[in-house]
C-alpha cells in the first residue's frame, strides 16, 4: 500500500509539473517570470509549517503551498499549470532541504493531490451556486483537511506508534484555525488578483507584487521560526547540559551507594546517563523519537558517535517524521554537543565511582573499610522491618603482632587476605564484611531471626576462621576472638550495638590476660540490646542455674594448693556457653547482682567446706565483688554471716581494679571491718590497662592480685624489676601477692627467683567443675601440679577430660567482672 500510494503521488506530481513546463515554454516571455515567482513563492510556503497535533514532531503538520494558486489565478489560472508550478516548488524546497528524492516526491504529490482537490472542492461549491471567493475559501479549508487527513493515515501506517501522554493527535482548536485562516487568505488574494493591487492596473504586474508579498511574508515566517528554534535549541542546550551534570552527582551517588556493602534494596536507583542524553536531545533538537545505540543513522535519521560505555562504540541517533522538516546543521552541532557533554559526565562519573569504591575499600584485602562499614551499618539498621534482627561481630586476629615480627610484614599481609577471604566465604550474600583495622575485622549479619541462629552463624565463622594454613613452610593455626552483639528490633543509635560487640570481644581478650584459654579461638555474646538475653539471664539467676567452676591458687614455696577462686558459669541449651563477663553486666543492668553475688558466695563456701574435709590444708575460697558491693546493706552483712557458718574456711573477696574508683570512706570502712572479723580481700586484676598505684593505698587489703599482662615476658627486666618492686612493696604493708597467668613450669621457676609466693594459672589447672575438682584432690591432694598422661582408669582421667569443657566456659568471656574468687 505505501508503495503503491508513493507511485501515485509521485506520477501525479511528474504529470502536473511536466504539464506546466510545457505550457510555460509556449507561453509569453512574462509568463516565464511569473511562473518562476509562483515557484519561489510556493518553496517559500512549503517550509513554512503549521501544526495542528498537540504534540511537537509526533503529531500531523501542515504547510499552504496552495495560497500560491489563487495569486496565481489571474495570470496562469490552476488548470492552466498554476498547480504544476506549485508542486514543482514544492518538489525543489523539500530536494534542497532534505536531500531525499523520496521525500521531495512524496511531498510534491501530496500537494499535487491536495491542489486537485482544492480545484473540485471550489468548482462544486461555485456550481452549487456560492459565492467565488467563499467557494475559494471553501476550497482551501478542504486543502487542510485533505492534507491532514492523508497525513495521519500515513503516520499511522507506517511510523511507529507513538506516547501522546493521554494527549490527542490533533489540537481541535489548532485545526480549525489552520482551516479558517487558510481559507481566509486564500480569498483575499484572489480578490487582490482578480481587482488588483491599488495603484497597479496590470494583471500580470499585480500577480507579480501579490506573488512577491506572499513569498516575503513566508521568508519572514521562516525566519521568525528559525529564531524561535535558535532560541528553543539554545535553551534545550543549558538544560541538557544542566540534567547532564545533574544526572552526573545522582549517577556518581547512586553508584557509589550501591557498591558500598549492604546496600541491596536500599540503594538509590542507578541514573542513566543515556536515558537522559535522550531526554536533553529531545527537548533541544526537537525529534519524534532519540535513542542510543550500536547501529549507526540510516538516511533521513539524525547521529552521531558516542562512547558512554568503555570498548563499546554507541550512536545517538535523532529520528523525526520525513514530513516533519529535515535535520538542519544546526540541529547536528546541538547533538554533537550533547553528546560530547554526555561523554564528559560518563567518564567523570566513573572516575568519581572509582574513586569512591577505592576510598571505601581497603587496599589490602579488597573488603569494604571502616567507613564504608559504618555506612552499611546505618542503611541495614534503617532500612530493616523493625522486627528484623540483625548482630555485629567484632573479630580479632590475636598474637598478630607476633606472627608478623617473626613472619615478616608481606607473610602477615598474606594471612590477613587469607583470613579476610575465609570471612567473606562462610558468610551469607546478604551480609557485610569489613576489615576496620590492622587484624580486626567487622561482620554484620542480616536477616535474623534469633540470637541462636546469629550464634550458629558466628561459631561457624569461628571455625572457617580459625583452620590451619601454611606460612612460610610452617602451619599456623589462626586464633580469632569474637564478640557478638545481637539487635533484635532497630536501633535509635546502631553504633551503640558495635561499641557492645567490641566490648564483647575485649572481654574475651582480658579473659586471655587473666590465664583464660590463649590457644582457642572465642565467641563472647553481649547481652545489652537481647531482651532474649535478658530473660536468659534472668532466668538463671533467679532459678539459681548458675554452676561454679574452681582454678587453684598454689605457694610456689610448698608446691600446695592452699586457695581456690571460684568463676561464675552458665551454659544454655540453646545458645551453649554464656560469657561470664555478659552475665554480670546483664545482672547489673537487671539489678540482679548482689543475688548473683550471694549465690556464687553460698556455692563457693559449700564447695570450700568439702574440698577441705579432703584437703585440710586447702583452707581459703576467693570471690570475685565490686567494691560498692561490701557495704552492709548489699552482701556485706550476708557474706559475714556466710563466714560465721564456716568457722574453718578463711572467704577472700576479690575487688576487680575498674570498682576501686569510686570507693568511699563508707567502703573502706566496711573493708576494715570485714578484715577484723577475719574475711580477707584482695584487689584484682593489678597491672591491667587501668590500674594505677593510687589503687595500692586506696582500699585495706590482704592480697593483690597481678595482672598477667605484667609476666607475659618475664624475660624483660622491666617486668622483673616492677614484681621484684611490688613484692618488697607488699612486704612492707603486710600484704599477699599472687601472680596470675602462669602457664609454664618457666614462669613458675622464674617467679620463684624474684621471691614471689603464690601464682595462679593454667600451669597449675583450668576452672573445672565441682565434681572434676573433687576427684583432683581425691587423687593428687593438695599437688601444685598433676601429670600431664593421667593413668588410664584413674580419678584424674575425669579430670583432663572435663578440661577442655572448662577451657570452652572460660572461653565465653573475661573473668573480672563477675563475682569470682580471689586469692588468700
Amino acid at each position: 500500500m505505501q508503495r503503491i500510494a508513493f507511485a501515485v503521488f509521485a506520477v501525479l506530481a511528474l504529470v502536473l509539473v511536466i504539464r506546466s513546463i510545457t505550457l510555460l515554454l509556449l507561453g509569453p516571455t512574462e509568463f516565464w517570470v511569473i511562473g518562476l515567482l509562483g515557484v519561489f513563492c510556493a518553496a517559500a510556503l512549503e517550509l513554512t509549517w503549521v501544526r495542528v497535533g498537540t504534540v511537537p514532531h509526533r503529531t500531523p503538520v501542515v504547510s499552504l503551498p496552495i495560497l500560491a494558486l489563487p495569486a496565481l489565478a489571474p495570470a496562469i489560472p490552476a488548470s492552466a499549470g498554476g498547480m504544476g508550478l506549485v508542486v514543482l516548488g514544492v518538489a525543489l524546497a523539500l530536494l534542497v532541504e532534505s536531500r531525499r528524492v523520496t521525500v521531495a516526491l512524496y511531498s510534491a504529490g501530496l500537494v499535487a493531490a491536495g491542489c486537485i482537490a482544492t480545484v473540485l472542492f471550489s468548482a462544486g461549491m461555485l456550481a452549487v451556486g456560492l459565492p467565488k471567493l467563499l467557494a475559494i475559501a471553501i476550497g482551501a479549508g478542504g486543502y487542510v483537511v485533505f492534507v491532514v487527513a492523508v497525513e495521519s493515515l500515513r503516520q499511522r501506517l507506517t511510523r511507529p506508534p507513538v506516547d501522546l501522554g493521554g494527549r490527542r493527535a490533533l489540537a481541535p482548536v489548532r485545526f480549525m484555525v489552520a482551516i479558517v485562516g487558510c481559507g481566509a487568505l486564500a480569498s483575499g488574494l484572489a480578490y487582490w488578483s482578480d481587482n488588483h493591487v491599488p495603484i497597479i492596473n496590470s494583471a500580470s504586474e499585480a500577480t507579480i507584487v501579490v506573488l512577491l508579498g506572499l513569498a516575503v511574508a513566508a521568508v519572514g515566517v521562516k525566519a521568525a521560526n528559525s529564531r524561535s528554534a535558535m532560541r528553543r535549541r539554545l535553551r534545550g542546550l543549558v538544560a541538557g547540559g544542566t540534567m547532564l551534570i545533574a544526572g552526573n552527582r545522582a549517577a556518581t551517588a547512586a553508584l557509589a551507594a550501591a557498591r558500598l556493602p549492604g546496600a541491596g534494596e536500599t540503594a538509590p536507583d542507578a541514573v542513566d546517563i543515556p536515558d537522559i542524553l535522550c531526554r536533553a536531545v529531545e527537548e533541544t533538537v526537537g525529534v519524534e523519537s532519540v535513542s542510543v545505540r550500536t547501529r549507526p543513522p540510516e538516511p533521513g535519521e539524525l547521529g552521531v558517535a558516542v562512547n558512554l560505555v568503555a570498548g563499546q562504540s554507541h550512536f545517538v541517533v535523532a529520528v523525526r517524521d520525513p514530513m516533519d522538516g529535515a535535520f538542519t546543521e544546526d540541529d547536528r552541532v546541538s547533538l554533537e554537543t550533547l553528546a560530547f557533554t554526555a561523554e564528559a559526565v560518563d567518564e567523570t562519573r566513573v572516575s568519581i565511582g572509582g574513586l569512591t569504591v577505592r576510598a571505601n575499600t581497603d587496599p589490602l584485602t579488597g573488603l569494604p573499610n571502616y567507613g564504608a562499614f559504618q555506612v552499611a551499618l546505618a542503611n541495614i539498621n534503617d532500612n530493616r522491618d523493625y522486627s528484623e534482627a540483625i548482630a555485629v561481630l567484632f573479630i580479632d586476629l590475636d598474637d598478630f603482632k607476633r606472627m608478623n615480627d617473626r613472619y615478616g610484614h608481606q607473610v602477615g599481609d598474606s594471612i590477613l587476605r587469607e583470613i579476610g577471604h575465609r570471612l567473606s566465604m562462610v558468610v551469607r550474600p546478604h551480609d557485610v564484611v569489613a576489615r576496620v583495622g590492622g587484624d580486626e575485622f567487622v561482620i554484620i549479619l542480616t536477616h535474623l531471626k534469633s540470637l541462636g541462629e546469629a550464634n550458629i552463624i558466628a561459631e561457624r565463622i569461628m571455625t572457617a576462621s580459625g583452620e590451619p594454613m601454611t606460612v612460610d613452610g610452617s602451619a599456623v593455626i589462626p586464633v580469632v576472638s569474637i564478640g557478638l552483639a545481637y539487635s533484635a528490633h532497630r536501633e535509635t543509635d546502631v553504633n551503640e550495638l558495635l561499641k557492645d560487640a567490641d566490648r564483647s570481644m575485649l572481654a574475651i581478650k582480658k579473659s586471655r590476660r587473666r590465664g583464660g584459654p590463649s590457644k582457642e579461638s572465642s565467641i563472647n555474646i553481649s547481652g545489652h540490646r537481647s531482651s532474649e538475653m535478658n530473660d536468659i539471664v534472668a532466668r538463671a539467676i533467679d532459678e539459681d542455674l548458675l554452676q561454679l567452676a574452681y582454678q587453684p591458687i598454689v605457694s610456689l614455696v610448698t608446691g600446695q594448693i592452699w586457695a581456690f577462686e571460684a568463676l561464675v558459669r552458665y551454659t544454655h541449651p540453646e545458645l551453649g556457653p554464656l560469657s561470664p563477663s555478659s552475665l554480670v553486666e546483664k545482672a547489673k543492668g537487671l539489678g540482679r547482682l548482689d543475688k548473683l553475688t550471694r549465690q556464687v558466695a553460698v556455692k563457693a563456701m559449700i564447695a570450700a567446706n568439702e574440698f577441705r574435709l579432703i584437703e585440710p590444708r586447702i583452707g581459703c575460697m576467693t570471690i570475685n565483688v565490686e567494691a560498692g558491693q561490701i557495704v552492709p546493706k548489699r552482701v556485706g552483712d550476708f557474706v559475714e554471716e556466710l563466714a560465721e557458718r564456716y568457722p574453718g574456711i578463711s572467704l577472700c573477696l576479690e575487688l576487680n581494679e575498674r570498682s576501686m574508683a569510686r570507693v568511699t570512706p563508707a567502703i573502706r570502712a566496711q573493708a576494715d571491718h570485714l578484715r577484723d572479723i577475719g574475711l580477707l580481700i584482695a584487689l584484682d586484676d593489678y597491672g591491667s590497662q587501668d590500674s594505677s598505684v593510687d589503687a595500692l593505698v586506696r582500699m585495706p587489703m590482704d592480697i593483690l592480685k597481678i595482672d598477667r599482662s605484667l609476666v607475659d615476658d618475664l624475660d624483660d627486666v622491666r617486668q622483673r624489676e616492677v614484681l621484684t618492686a611490688l613484692q618488697g612493696f607488699g612486704d612492707k604493708l603486710e600484704y599477699s601477692m599472687i601472680v596470675e597467668g602462669v602457664e609454664s613450669q618457666a614462669m613458675a621457676d622464674h617467679l620463684g627467683a624474684l621471691g614471689i609466693r603464690s601464682a595462679q594459672g593454667f600451669h597449675y589447672g583450668t576452672p573445672q567443675s565441682f565434681e572434676n575438682t573433687v576427684a583432683r584432690l581425691e587423687e593428687f591432694g593438695a599437688n601444685a601440679v598433676v601429670p600431664r598422661a593421667p593413668r588410664a582408669g584413674s580419678a584424674v582421667s575425669e579430670v583432663a577430660a572435663a578440661a577442655s569443657t572448662a577451657q570452652a566456659l572460660e572461653q565465653a568471656g573475661d573473668n573480672d567482672v563477675l563475682p569470682v574468687p580471689a586469692p588468700v
